[in-house]
């Protein structure tokens, strides 16, 4: 690889302060890979490739003239479909809002311009984020890196698409589900579920319930904890991000680097399924060998797993709670313009009382309190970021594993929700191929609060894995899919399923 879009952005950014490198000469690369590739996979939706050229103009002439730059200073970056942008198309997967323009940027975006990023483009979703497989009646659907006739997963899938490929160094993401954690995993690049409120997001419709965060993907940790660090603010409109009038309570220096780590000081354990999810066999077995080849790092290694009673449970009644909150109106309006998954979580949460609501919060209240107690034993958790490997994006999503059949059209992503409801902070990091020749995702899982405890330690297997064909980050054939016919000329592409 020797264009500038396939270096690393970590290294990017230090030839850009170097002088070495020009914002332009990273933005054109990244533009003509997309140019080049994206007809094949349908990731990078909408572009402002006028404004980012400009916007890196002024970049490159903020380096000539010595001025201070940013963490992120010239590196072009991509904005996940469901995270308003300025003056750039932002759609949420939703045909009723195939024209939005928005006039003003989130607040993570903003952050993200603050520390020197440029908005190249968005990335694509599934329709309002709901179902793990990114396609939408807008855009259509976007293929796998690996093979686009496969599921990238989602709703971060134009992102992992877009990092994978090489057409951005840095790409936001969100979950709820493992909407973050499961395209990372799918597609052979790094995912961080931080700690709810450390990157605030001012427009959480039931800003109250912690399932869904805003956070980084890259493809590499050092990269991903760069972005992670300027993406980290202090906001009152968000009531899990921690405020205190007139202080700073966190320092973005913690974050940006991740410190050195002892593997061999852990305790460990490790789960195909936590005790719950409808984990493919042969994904199980693939944990199982890959660790093989690495666990010996580790003080300890247990096959073991917090209780998660309850957790399929929860996770659907607090689910469609957040669903019938935010697109209740609108299914009631506009019956005919929403898809087939955001309806089913509306009218599941129409269906639930009071008494069962609290039930809901009951029963995750019980599982986070395990899970501390079961973290006074270990150091990190080990798992599989997904319960099987990528499927056709004709499948709407797996309504059986090995045969039998899912509760839920999201039942497949139990493996990331089990997290997702204790709220602890969890990273995708690619681990070579798993037996049908797609990406592997490992998933890490760190105490509470441990966000840069995950961090290290992702670091530092990454490092370790590297020099291992079978454990080292995988790369899709650019040439193969410059090659490919375009994914928009197949069979179902623009619709639901």
């Amino acid at each position: 690889m020797t264009e500038p879009c396939d270096l690393t952005a970590t290294e990017a950014r230090r030839l850009i302060g170097a002088k070495r490198l020009s914002p332009v000469e990273l933005t054109d690369s990244c533009i003509r890979r997309i140019e080049a590739v994206d007809p094949a996979v349908n990731a990078v939706v909408a572009r402002d490739f006028d404004g980012v050229r400009a916007a890196a103009r002024h970049a490159e002439e903020a380096v000539q003239r010595g001025e201070p730059l940013g963490p992120l200073h010239g590196l072009p970056l991509a904005v996940k479909d469901l995270v308003d942008t300025a003056g750039l198309r932002t759609t949420y997967g939703s045909a009723l809002y195939k024209d939005h323009v928005p006039a003003s940027d989130d607040q993570v975006v903003t952050s993200l311009r603050r520390a020197g990023a440029l908005v190249l483009g968005k990335t694509n979703v599934p329709e309002w984020g709901a179902g793990a497989n990114t396609r939408n009646a807008v855009y259509g659907a976007t293929g796998n890196p690996f093979d686009p006739a496969r599921s990238c997963a989602g709703s971060s899938g134009g992102s992992a698409v877009a990092l994978a490929c090489g057409m951005v160094p840095l790409a936001t993401g969100s979950d709820t589900g493992g909407s973050l954690r499961n395209p990372a995993s799918f597609c052979g690049i790094v995912g961080f579920r931080p700690t709810p409120g450390l990157i605030p997001g001012e427009k959480r419709g039931l800003a109250w319930i912690q399932l869904s965060t805003l956070g980084p993907m890259a493809r590499t940790v050092p990269d991903l904890a760069l972005m992670f660090a300027a993406m980290i603010d202090e906001d009152s409109r968000d009531p899990l991000s921690a405020v205190m009038p007139g202080k700073q309570l966190r320092d973005r220096a913690d974050y940006a680097v991740p410190a050195p780590i002892d593997l061999a000081r852990l305790r460990v354990a490790v789960t195909p399924d936590f005790g719950f999810a409808p984990t493919e066999r042969q994904i199980a077995a693939c944990l199982v060998e890959k660790l093989a080849g690495f666990k010996s790092a580790f003080a300890r290694v247990d096959d073991a797993t917090p209780d998660c009673t309850g957790a399929d449970e929860a996770f659907e009644i607090l689910r469609a709670v957040l669903f019938l909150g935010r697109h209740r109106e609108l299914l009631a309006q506009h019956p005919d313009k929403v898809g087939p998954n955001v309806r089913a979580n509306v009218e599941e949460g129409l269906g639930y009382s009071a008494v069962d609501v609290a039930h809901g919060f009951v029963l995750q209240t019980a599982l986070y309190r395990r899970w501390q107690a079961f973290f006074q034993d270990y150091d990190v958790i080990l798992a599989p970021a997904v319960t099987i490997s990528p499927r056709p994006w004709r499948e709407l999503f797996p309504t059986e594993i090995d045969g039998k059949p899912t509760r839920t059209y999201f039942h497949w992503l139990a493996l990331a929700y089990a997290v997702t409801l204790a709220g602890h902070p969890a990273l995708s990091l690619p681990v070579g191929l798993d037996r049908h020749g797609m990406p592997f995702g490992l998933q890490i899982i760190g105490p509470r609060g441990g966000d840069a405890i995950v961090l290290s330690v992702a670091a530092a297997l990454e490092t370790l894995l590297a020099g291992d064909p079978r454990t080292a980050r995988p790369l899709p054939d650019l040439a193969k899919l410059k090659a490919a016919p375009p994914i928009a000329r197949s069979e179902g592409f623009l619709d639901f399923g």
